[in-house]
């Protein structure tokens, strides 16, 4: 069975484990997903099983993509994803997937989009210490130094960590455990944090690091 899904996370709240500990879980509605199309290495030249997820209306939705969906006579959904994957038994386009993909005690990897923060210096983007506080310094508390050098290179190399926008980027949440499983209602709460805010799309596939 493929083990990925598509989500929306919900909030952050806490449950209590077997111990009585209060254990803080992000909750993610994750599900209904459907197989809107399975690739294979002699169609397209890799295995991968795409998911979608997020009912719309119709008028939302492109006519290309509408076109896609209903080839296999799926509901439109506004949200596909590509899941890689070695094995492709028994999935089948057309198929639905839910959270009981997943189970209690697993770990898995949760992508999604960071919040952004807009502009920022080099002190809140990186974590830079900034300039010494003492002898009559007023303007140089939080600046980055020096970031070039003198006749040679005598450029600034790119790639340097300067201040620019900050967040909105994708970013994975590693191998972090699912505390709970809820089938009926479509609800995974994993333990931690998860990148983005409320509302926001995320994927949950199995962890990479096992």
């Amino acid at each position: 069975m493929l083990k990925g899904l598509i989500g929306r996370k919900i909030g952050m709240t806490q449950i209590f484990d077997e111990n009585g500990a209060a254990v803080p879980v992000t909750l993610i509605e994750a599900g209904p997903c459907f197989v809107s199309q399975v690739k294979t290495v002699e169609t397209d030249g890799y295995n991968a099983v795409q998911l979608a997820f997020g009912e719309a209306k119709p008028k939302r939705l492109t006519k290309a993509h509408l076109g896609h969906l209903k080839v296999n006579d799926l509901p439109p959904v506004k949200v596909l994803r590509e899941f890689r994957t070695k094995k492709l038994d028994e999935i089948q386009a057309g198929d639905k997937l839910d959270a009981s993909v997943f189970a209690a005690g697993e770990h898995v990897d949760v992508v999604g989009i960071s919040k952004g923060k807009g502009f920022a210096g080099s002190v809140k983007r990186y974590g830079f210490k900034g300039g010494p506080r003492t002898h009559g310094q007023s303007d140089r508390m939080r600046s980055p130094g020096s970031s070039g050098s003198g006749t040679t290179p005598g450029r600034v190399f790119k790639g340097k960590r300067r201040p620019g926008h900050m967040g909105d980027v994708q970013v994975t949440s590693s191998h972090i455990r699912v505390a709970m499983v809820d089938p009926e209602r479509n609800l995974i709460a994993v333990q931690g944090s998860v990148p983005g805010p409320k509302g926001g799309t995320v994927v949950i596939k199995e962890a990479r690091k096992q």
